[in-house]
């Protein structure tokens, strides 16, 4: 990986000056430029392009959340970060699909220079020249589906009821009855008949049926259709996925923004892929032929097709929709989780090993040959006596849903 360029804007001096003192022992890994507000940082990057900005929420005239606002507008492939204080929370929600990930004041220096090095990989995926190349080719990207950008928006008032939720829900009639028929399916096992949204998120939580939104209203927007790739098992499998994610998150941590994160990142592990169903048919059907022709994995047909994979597509594109940082790395990384920079355990772990759990349990639904997990590495990190739980978790919940059926 090529040396990176961070920007770090701070109203501060002092702040600025322990950031130099503090990434010292990095100056071969980054090339750190430095600005005391906003407006004089939009003026640096008039002229230099950077891989990773850095900002505080409060400053004066032009706030974090505005200041990254701006660069997701006119840098869009710069990854974005945010240092805030614990009386922040509100300006917080402000920034929510604007920044990629946000770090708590004060930040210990390993876990900044961890947080770096993972933001610097995450740049290296989305901006890769093969990635840009294809997406050269795609036309029109997909937006932010409309119901969930309002959610996103109305849920940055912490005030937010349950009944503003559901009504914003109730509003897309179509989506609302997507919703409520996969609330009542067997993948959240309620045991109880759910008849509205606002039951729904009183069941489920906010969060939970915001994301479900989301991966409804990406795979109702980006229009896909194929006769020899089911887009309705598709769908399925990003479900599955998803869901057997979020309970592999859910033996490991408490953690509720990883687990959250496990499971959107799971439902839109594959959204590259529909993306170039979508706008690249007949090239993608011919990576489908490749992969049962020559018996080697799909996104290695997708590599001699495309030059790229379909994960750094959806990575590419759910960092334009302003994810957070880990589930756009889970997207990128589930296929290759020894790339991934991180050292415990994440959501490109529990995508990993739901993706590779699923098409074990599932094995005629593979095409070409099924891909495998990466034992050698999860041991390497001090997961090997979790790979069997992990293992009895995911037979656990296909045995389950054969039952259902």
């Amino acid at each position: 990986m090529s040396k990176k360029s961070i920007l770090f804007v701070d109203d501060e001096p002092n702040i600025l000056s322990g950031l130099k003192r503090m990434l010292r022992s990095m100056r071969n890994d980054f090339d750190l430029c430095f600005a005391e507000n906003g407006t004089e940082a939009l003026e640096i990057m008039e002229n230099a392009e950077f891989d990773v900005v850095v900002s505080d929420m409060r400053m004066p005239g032009m706030n974090g959340a505005q200041f990254l606002s701006k660069i997701q507008e006119i840098h869009p492939y710069s990854i974005r970060i945010m240092l805030t204080g614990q009386a922040d929370e509100e300006s917080v929600m402000q920034a929510v699909g604007v920044v990629h990930q946000f770090l708590a004041k004060p930040c210990e220096p390993e876990h900044l220079k961890a947080v770096l090095l993972r933001a610097s990989s995450l740049h290296e995926l989305i901006s890769h020249a093969s990635v840009r190349k294809v997406v050269s080719r795609l036309g029109t990207l997909p937006s932010v589906p409309e119901v969930y950008e309002k959610l996103r928006r109305a849920m940055a008032d912490p005030e937010i009821s349950v009944a503003d939720v559901a009504a914003i829900i109730e509003e897309d009639m179509a989506m609302s009855a997507k919703v409520l028929q996969l609330v009542n399916s067997a993948f959240f096992g309620l045991f109880q008949k759910v008849e509205s949204p606002a039951r729904a998120v009183n069941l489920l939580g906010l969060e939970t049926v915001k994301n479900l939104v989301l991966g409804v209203g990406a795979f109702s927007e980006i229009h896909a259709t194929s006769k020899i790739f089911s887009i309705k098992k598709l769908w399925t499998h990003s479900m599955v996925v998803g869901t057997l994610a979020k309970k592999i998150a859910l033996s490991e941590s408490d953690d509720k923004e990883l687990i959250d994160n496990s499971f959107i990142a799971g439902l839109l592990h594959d959204i590259g892929k529909l993306v170039l169903l979508a706008q690249l048919l007949e090239k993608y059907e011919k990576a489908i032929f490749l992969a049962g022709e020559k018996n080697i994995q799909l996104r290695m047909a997708e590599k001699e097709i495309f030059d790229t994979v379909h994960g750094d597509i959806g990575a590419y594109l759910m960092g334009l929709w302003g994810m957070p940082g880990p589930v756009v790395e889970a997207i990128g990384f589930h296929h290759r989780i020894d790339d991934y920079p991180g050292s415990g355990f994440s959501p490109a772990i529990a995508v990993h090993v739901a993706n590779v759990l699923y098409y074990e349990n599932r094995p005629d639904e593979v095409v070409g040959v099924p891909h495998t997990m990466n034992t050698v590495h999860l041991q390497s990190l001090g997961f090997g006596d979790k790979i069997n739980q992990w293992r009895e978790l995911g037979t656990e919940f296909f045995e389950q849903d054969s039952n259902d059926d």
